[in-house]
C-alpha cells in the first residue's frame, strides 16, 4: 500500500536487503579471487628472492675478488621478510573475506526461506 510506495515497511526493507546481498556476493567473490592471485605472486616472489640470495652467497664464496655481497644478501632477506609479512596480512584478509562470503550466503538462504514461507 502507501507504506511500500513511500519506500518503507517490511517489503521495501526485504527488497533492499536482497539487493544488497545480490551486490555483495559477486564483489566479495571477486575480491577473494584477487587476494588469491596476489598471494600466489607473493609466493613466487619469495621463491625468486630465495634463489637470488642463494646465488649471491654462492658467488660470494666462489669469487677471488674481495667484493662484499653481504649487504645485498641482507637487503634480499629484509625484502623476503616483508613479502612474508604481506602474505600473512593477505591470508588474514582472505580468511575474513571467506567468512563474509559464508555469512552472505547464509543470510541469502535464510531470507529466501522467509520469503517463500510468505512472512517477513
Amino acid at each position: 500500500g502507501a507504506k511500500m510506495a513511500a519506500g518503507s515497511g517490511p517489503g521495501a526493507r526485504e527488497l533492499f536487503a536482497e539487493g544488497l546481498l545480490q551486490f555483495l556476493r559477486p564483489a566479495v567473490r571477486q575480491l577473494d579471487r584477487h587476494v588469491h592471485s596476489v598471494r600466489e605472486s607473493q609466493v613466487e616472489l619469495r621463491e625468486h628472492i630465495d634463489s637470488l640470495a642463494t646465488e649471491l652467497c654462492r658467488i660470494n664464496e666462489d669469487q677471488k675478488v674481495a667484493l662484499d655481497l653481504d649487504p645485498y644478501v641482507k637487503k634480499l632477506l629484509n625484502a623476503r621478510r616483508r613479502v612474508v609479512l604481506v602474505n600473512n596480512i593477505l591470508q588474514n584478509a582472505q580468511e575474513r573475506l571467506r567468512r563474509l562470503n559464508h555469512s552472505v550466503a547464509k543470510e541469502t538462504v535464510r531470507r529466501r526461506a522467509m520469503l517463500e514461507a510468505g512472512g517477513y
